[in-house]
């Protein structure tokens, strides 16, 4: 049983994770079902709290219970009352107290309540190996009961590769929230005024609409309306075609547990502009982008400035990009390790 919080078809890389890895058990001989735990996490009412600890006491011990981390680490009461009679595994896509624009204060109970959750379970898998060493080094999660298990990629067509446009493309996918930094990509972006590029955002508006509101209002001031568009959430096919035509692809996140965005560019052959933050360097191969300091808008601007003005260098980048593609795990691969961990239950 999978424990989802709010909707599965949510257009995120965790909730992307979650179905692809349903989806893959179930080709292997598990049955998988999806429990929804309701809407509002990492922040559920009263009642949805209430709601989801029923949901999950009713669960037969005889069946493994995989809890998504956005709503796992803020359950613990449940956690503890579940933990003698059923097999609980963890799985943290990052720790909930490290989202960007946190209060210390929220930020602290949060971090409380999510090491009192994963005390509980019997295995927690990270995505990637510095979430699960910050799960390790900072929740007290011992490495006996901690497995990565990094996310899968399609395989794309490559090469990929265009007629250099009279307008250079750069491609931000995620959704509009204070952690994927861009407010950064903005600020760096009104500096370059004089080149030809156009910026496409694809990714949830509706998420954190002050974050919406505030970068809407920065892109009026700073009179970028015309080269900065908004796709919203697009299907797959779609986004396909939108790393199909893009020049570059650029996210100035603050944390990431590890990045799907990246490696999604990566696999299409678009070379990234990213941050030095949590799992992004280890998504990220040297030889296929450009890793910088989070938040920092100079460095950004220069880095822009730079690729934008020297296609050799970018198309240096993009083979990188598609030799790295071919050595990124398939979501068979990644299923397979998940199943290994259930396997231990």
């Amino acid at each position: 049983m999978f424990a989802v919080p709010g909707d599965l078809e949510t257009a995120t890389g965790g909730y992307v994770y979650d179905r692809r890895i349903i989806a893959e058990l179930g080709t292997r001989g598990w049955r998988t079902q999806a429990l929804a735990l309701g809407e509002g996490f990492p922040r559920p009412s009263a009642p949805v709290r209430a709601q989801a600890e029923a949901a999950l006491a009713a669960l037969s011990p005889a069946v493994p219970i995989v809890v998504d981390g956005l709503a796992f680490g803020v359950l613990p009461e449940a956690a503890e009352r579940l933990r003698v009679t059923h097999r609980l595994v963890a799985l943290v896509h990052h720790p909930l107290a490290l989202e960007t624009g946190l209060d210390d204060a929220e930020a602290a109970a949060l971090r409380a309540s999510e090491r009192v959750a994963l005390a509980c379970a019997r295995r927690v898998v990270a995505t990637s190996e510095a979430t699960a060493r910050l799960l390790a080094a900072d929740f007290g999660v011992p490495a006996e009961r901690l497995a990565v298990v990094r996310p899968g990629t399609d395989r794309a067509e490559l090469p990929r590769r265009k007629q250099q446009a009279e307008t250079f493309t750069i491609l931000s996918v995620g959704s509009v929230v204070p952690r994927k930094g861009y407010d950064v990509l903005v600020a760096a972006l009104a500096r370059l005024t004089d080149l030809p590029w156009r910026l496409i955002i694809v990714g949830d508006r509706t998420r954190s609409p002050q974050t919406t509101q505030q970068l809407d209002t920065e892109i009026a001031r700073l009179d970028l309306g015309s080269r900065i568009s908004f796709a919203g959430v697009v299907a797959p096919t779609r986004l396909r075609a939108f790393y199909a035509k893009a020049d570059l692809f650029v996210l100035a996140s603050h944390f990431e547990g590890y990045g799907m965005a990246y490696s999604e560019a990566i696999a299409h052959g678009v070379p990234v502009v990213g941050s030095l933050a949590a799992a992004i360097p280890e998504t990220v191969p040297a030889d296929a982008g450009v890793l910088l300091p989070p938040g920092d808008v100079d460095a950004v601007a220069r880095t822009l400035r730079r690729l934008i003005e020297n296609p050799a260098e970018r198309e240096t980048l993009a083979a990188g990009a598609r030799a790295a593609a071919a050595r990124f795990p398939s979501w068979e691969d990644s299923a397979r390790l998940f199943a290994q961990v259930l396997d231990t239950l």
